[in-house]
């Protein structure tokens, strides 16, 4: 069965920067359910238990089917639904955001916050990089080192990244294509090696393309 691609977070990382001396912290995370959202939560605010407001958003499924935000304890509408709404816009799921504020003594008023929780969202998400998953397979390929530069050639040809690569008596190529994709390749490779190919094709899977 086949997944419409999907975008998410490729891994957990932050950034932060500082507004009228309050200092802003944007994480994003990739999840795949509410109880990793809330598990991710739960560290930052135990991590970061000193801050003076832990605000969040997330959205599970590929049709959003869950989506939660928080202002935690910042005005109505200021930090959760700043945070959601960059989500959403930027097409993002299973996925969590958390912002973390340090309040620097000057109040930035309802417009201020709305632009810096927007800000921070940003900044967690760029930190985090946003991945479009697929459904896909993994094709290693062995051969000749003679035959490395063609075997590569053929892969960008037919739509297949290169994984890595592994020397040693022969060369090994990992290669990521779409699912319903790779009978052109394997066909191709096939020619190439005149029969003498190893080839392995893993089973599907959901991965980032």
């Amino acid at each position: 069965m086949s997944i419409a691609p999907y975008k998410t977070l490729m891994k957990r990382a932050s950034d932060s920067f500082i507004v009228n001396k309050s200092r802003f912290i944007g994480h994003g995370a990739p999840v795949e359910s509410e109880e990793e959202a809330l598990g991710f939560l739960a560290e930052m605010r135990r991590e970061y238990q000193d801050a003076s407001h832990n605000c969040y958003a997330y959205i599970i499924g590929t049709n959003m089917g869950i989506m939660r935000y928080n202002d935690d304890g910042e005005p109505g509408g200021t930090a959760g639904m700043p945070i959601i709404e960059v989500m959403k816009a930027r097409g993002v799921t299973n996925a969590i955001v958390v912002v973390t504020r340090y309040f620097g003594g000057v109040l930035l008023g309802t417009g201020g916050l709305v632009r810096a929780y927007t800000q921070a969202t940003q900044a967690g998400i760029e930190a985090a990089e946003l991945v479009v998953v697929s459904r896909c397979v993994d094709i290693e390929v062995r051969a000749a080192y003679g035959k490395y530069d063609q075997l590569v050639r053929i892969a960008s040809d037919c739509g297949a990244k290169v994984l890595d690569t592994v020397y040693d008596d022969a060369v090994t190529l990992r290669l990521r294509m779409l699912d319903g994709t790779q009978e052109p390749l394997l066909l191709k490779i096939t020619e190439l090696e005149r029969g003498q190919e190893r080839v392995r094709v893993s089973e599907p899977l959901e991965a980032a393309f």
